[in-house]
């Protein structure tokens, strides 16, 4: 029998992309279907001149869109509603030993299997034959959608998925030849074009200096390598970029440990990453943050790891990363997306320190744009993760949509503090019979409590 979806509200706080992101993520990981309804409904702006009734602004973008549908190819998930701007999405994605049917083609209205190759395998040929060195894919973006957002969604199948729980196809001679299923021991290339430097959302240099840094050296996972092989942004004239990441998944059997990010230790590094204009900017800009940053932290080593010229007058673009003793980072940034003039170059420096210093005041191991970025690993890992947030800095709203979807998806509980003993995923396995068991043995106990002695 075929399992029930979980049914989402996408209306739910946050009630953005966030939401159908990480939902679709575990769905892909998990193979329990989903349904999700009202997607981005809280994303839709009020019409003009006062009306009441929203904008249809909702619903999938084509930066969504292109995370579902990689997601389903790799998955050979059945879809329903995978289309733009829709507002509502069923996605049943295979299990394990299941065998594909004729898949027909997707109609106008999303619905239908998805075929195709997911990877291209590369070989090296040496005195011993053909080697296989790497299995790589791309996802195709035709505007500069957020390459840092859809990373998030497809970050987390990447690194759990195992070719054990790959559906099998009638009439194929193996999984092998689907082109679908990732190896433990081979190393995985995705290209994602889009936008690298976007409003709204992480740059690509937050997430190749704050996010994987903290999720290989503080969370446990594999190492990242991170190569932007064009920018793309949303500012001055849009323009869409590439950038390739590389990495290798966890073995089949690999159960994620528990982390705790507690104790962030003294401030003793700044990175600064600066794209201006030209380099007048760029040297102004340089030397307006040096300042205030030693005015503010007299010992600290400052490093430049990024300096470009942009060649627009409407690409400023400023992230400052604090390292400290523990290896903890935590940034702010700025992507201002007008004409820069030099009162305009003061403002941004001042902003992004003053911003960066009063997240430090709070003493926390993560900033607030970190928070919800974890909280996938906490649900996925064995045992029970602890990040400190730091003082007064209560969860955000992206946090706090991120537990509950990952609460709905995988039957756990984020307390107070927002830790939580995770699931304790372990790659290969057929989540749904876990599930199962796990359901059969509460309802045993439950009959046993309630039997008396006559």
């Amino acid at each position: 029998m075929s399992p029930k979806p979980l049914t989402l509200d996408g209306r739910h706080l946050e009630g953005g992309g966030q939401l159908l992101r990480l939902a679709i993520s575990l769905s892909a990981l998990t193979h329990v279907p989903l349904h999700i309804f009202s997607i981005r409904a809280n994303r839709a702006p009020a019409r003009k001149g006062g009306s009441s009734q929203a904008a249809a602004a909702g619903g999938l973008k084509p930066a969504h869109l292109a995370a579902v549908e990689w997601l389903a190819r790799a998955t050979r998930a059945e879809t329903t509603g995978m289309v733009k701007g829709s507002r509502e999405l069923e996605f049943r994605p295979l299990r394990r030993g299941e065998y594909l049917p004729e898949r027909k083609k997707q109609n106008k209205a999303g619905e239908g299997g998805v075929g195709g190759r997911v990877w291209r395998d590369i070989y090296d040929t040496d005195g011993d034959g053909e080697r296989l060195v790497r299995r790589e894919t791309e996802i195709l973006l035709e505007s500069p959608g957020s390459v840092c957002l859809i990373l998030q969604a497809v970050l987390p199948y990447l690194l759990f998925h195992s070719s054990d729980t790959a559906p099998i196809s009638a009439g194929t001679a193996s999984v092998e030849d689907q082109g679908t299923t990732t190896s433990s021991s081979v190393p995985l290339r995705i290209t994602i074009n889009g936008g690298t430097n976007v409003s709204k959302s992480p740059s690509i240099e937050y997430i190749s200096q704050v996010l994987i840094p903290l999720l290989v050296e503080k969370v446990g996972i594999p190492p990242i390598a991170t190569r932007v092989i064009k920018r793309g942004w949303s500012s001055g004239r849009a323009d869409v970029g590439a950038v390739q990441f590389d990495l290798t998944p966890f073995p089949s059997g690999y159960k994620l440990s528990k982390f705790h990010f507690t104790e962030r230790g003294a401030v003793t590094k700044m990175r600064v990453s600066i794209l201006a204009s030209d380099l007048s900017s760029r040297n102004t800009l340089r030397e307006k943050v040096t300042e205030k940053l030693l005015a503010r932290r007299p010992d600290v080593e400052i490093h430049f790891p990024v300096e470009e010229v942009t060649k627009n007058g409407a690409r400023l673009y400023l992230l400052i990363v604090a390292e400290t003793s523990h290896g903890y980072r935590l940034a702010r940034d700025c992507l201002w997306e007008r004409k820069s003039n030099a009162s305009m170059l003061e403002t941004v420096a001042c902003t992004v320190t003053k911003d960066l210093e009063e997240e430090l005041r709070r003493g926390g191991c993560v900033d607030e744009y970190m928070q919800d970025q974890l909280v996938v690993f906490q649900a996925l890992a064995e045992g029970r993760s602890v990040v400190d947030s730091g003082e007064d800095m209560h969860a955000t709203l992206h946090t706090k949509t991120a537990r509950w979807v990952a609460e709905q998806s995988l039957g756990l509980r984020f307390d107070e503090r927002g830790t939580c003993s995770g699931c304790a995923f372990e790659v290969g396995e057929d989540f749904l019979d876990r599930r199962k068991t796990e359901r059969e043995v509460e309802e045993t106990a439950a009959d046993l409590e309630c039997l008396g002695i006559a």
